[in-house]
């Protein structure tokens, strides 16, 4: 069941230098790739990449599965199974196909979630992107998705919308790990942060561990920079700084978070902090460094989601030098004089939601369109 047949299949990077990317590994900074598919996992590439790249995470949307199944055979099989069995629904056809991805992929980084004793080593599956704004949607799928994977170093990702923020403090309560997605705006940051430790505190209050409770908050960067950058005159110099510097800002309100009286004392009980994550961080303007958002954003207990080109460019001739967030305030400042981030964020939060759920549309009626008819068994 090729989708596409003229899309091929992303290769896995040259990887010139991977003590680069162990550099960076040492400076803080968690190396998780934004990039997954049955190519990967059956050419033994995500393996490789984990063996020697400092890969630690994988995360996934669903215009990543969509570009995945799309561009393979390599679901054919399954998917052909999967009919014999009765599923004919498009959703459950796709269930069936990225859930056995996801558990194979964190199966994978099991020894590494073992070995940063739950910290680290975690694969990412969304809830559907037709729930972005139905509260009680999204946590009954996503705890119908944490059980069918049956992995402790799972995080189910739920966008920040504010449906998505009640679910997850509930979630959180009920002891799911958590990817917070779509992340524009230091204020939705913070309400993301809040919902999970008011989720913590709950679940606390029940007599209940949450040692083991898991969150990152996946904070997206270049789409911030290309919308920005529309709006200003050629020679501005805020041209690619807003993003940066947005989410630097995004980071010193975490480093506040976590180092209150409020979130020590949930510390203390064995919580774990929610992380922040770079996401969207391949450079989309040529003008710009193809390393923008990775080494601008090199700051300590953060994870860095990269697609393949950008894990490779680092490899070939990233920096791993620690960044500096003191200037954010300076660029956030004059951006505010002739911008309003504000809108220009939720303007991004309502198009991200809207183009995942497009691929999640265009993904299920092409899986409908083109599954292959079953092959009945010999004799």
């Amino acid at each position: 069941m090729t989708i596409n047949d003229d899309r091929p299949s992303t290769p896995v990077p040259q990887v010139e230098r991977p003590d680069r990317l162990r550099a960076l590994h040492d400076a803080g900074v968690a190396i998780w790739l934004d990039s997954i598919s049955r190519d990967l996992l059956e050419t033994g590439g995500l393996a490789d990449m984990i063996d020697s790249c400092s890969v630690t995470g994988v995360t996934s949307n669903p215009t990543i599965f969509a570009n995945a199944i799309g561009a393979s055979d390599h679901y054919d099989h399954q998917l052909r199974a999967a009919i014999v069995a009765g599923i004919t629904d498009p959703q459950e056809l796709f269930f069936d196909l990225a859930l056995e991805d996801v558990r194979r992929a964190a199966d994978l980084l099991l020894d590494t979630h073992r070995a940063s004793n739950g910290r680290d080593g975690f694969v990412s599956m969304e809830c559907t992107p037709d729930l972005a704004h139905d509260a009680s949607g999204t946590t009954a799928q996503a705890i119908s998705l944490w059980e069918r994977l049956a992995r402790p170093n799972v995080l189910i990702k739920v966008p920040a919308t504010d449906a998505g923020i009640l679910a997850i403090e509930e979630l959180t309560l009920l002891g799911l790990n958590v990817n917070v997605t779509l992340l524009f705006s230091v204020a939705r940051y913070e309400q993301a942060a809040e919902a999970y430790m008011r989720g913590i505190e709950r679940r606390l209050a029940t007599g209940a561990s949450v040692a083991h409770v898991t969150s990152v908050a996946s904070f997206f960067v270049s789409r911030v920079d290309t919308k920005v950058d529309a709006l200003l005159p050629p020679g501005s110099e805020l041209r690619g700084r807003v993003a940066v510097a947005n989410a630097q800002r995004a980071y010193l309100r975490y480093a506040e978070i976590v180092g209150s009286r409020r979130w020590r004392t949930l510390e203390a009980a064995g919580a774990r902090r929610q992380r922040p994550l770079w996401a969207s961080t391949a450079t989309k303007d040529p003008a710009y460094s193809d390393l923008l958002y990775v080494e601008g954003l090199i700051l300590p207990g953060t994870i860095n989601t990269m697609p393949m080109t950008t894990l490779s460019a680092f490899s070939s001739h990233g920096r791993a030098t620690h960044a500096v967030a003191d200037s954010a305030a300076e660029v956030l400042d004059a951006a505010a004089r002739v911008l309003d981030l504000d809108a220009i964020t939720a303007d991004l939060e309502r198009e991200g939601a809207l183009a995942f759920n497009d691929s999640y549309s265009q993904l299920l009626t092409r899986i409908e369109s083109t599954a292959p008819e079953p092959v009945s068994a010999p004799g």
